[in-house]
């Protein structure tokens, strides 16, 4: 998934450690070599976003390219996140795919009005995830045109 020659990164904020590496696979199966990190919950994604704590070395890194947000996490949910992302001049242009297992409508309305832009729930299978993740990069970073990256 590269974007006029340019990686893209992604960034996974899930609290489940299955997930977290699932997904990871899901990317290297379907042989995308993009930069991948993981976060755990809405607080280290913050920290990640604004270089801060652990992450104050990758000040001067390009932001995500793409965040793919669960949405029931433990100390920030993903719906907190999200609100704040999206209040931040710096990170609202981020596109951010909320990957969860909740289909209830109220978390599908209540994230589009907070401003996501998409919303999937989780596939059951990793045969399933590995498809999503390639429908997911050819949609993201081939089809859709993307700002440009300011930092």
């Amino acid at each position: 998934m590269k974007k006029e020659g340019k990686m893209i990164t992604i960034l996974l904020a899930d609290d489940d450690p299955d997930d977290r590496q699932l997904t990871h696979d899901a990317f290297m199966e379907n042989r995308l070599a993009n930069e991948f990190h993981a976060v755990e919950d809405g607080e280290e994604l913050m920290e990640f976003l604004h270089r801060h704590g652990k992450y104050e070395s990758l000040r001067g890194e390009p932001l995500p390219g793409l965040i793919l947000l669960d949405l029931n996490m433990p100390r920030k949910d993903g719906r907190e996140a999200l609100k704040e992302i999206k209040a931040d001049a710096d990170l609202r242009r981020i596109p951010i795919v909320v990957l969860t297992t909740s289909k209830a409508e109220e978390d599908i309305v209540r994230t589009y009005d907070l401003g996501v832009n998409s919303y999937v729930t989780k596939p059951v299978t990793f045969k399933s995830l590995v498809e999503l993740i390639k429908v997911l990069g050819n949609y993201w970073f081939e089809v859709v045109e993307l700002p440009p990256d300011e930092n």
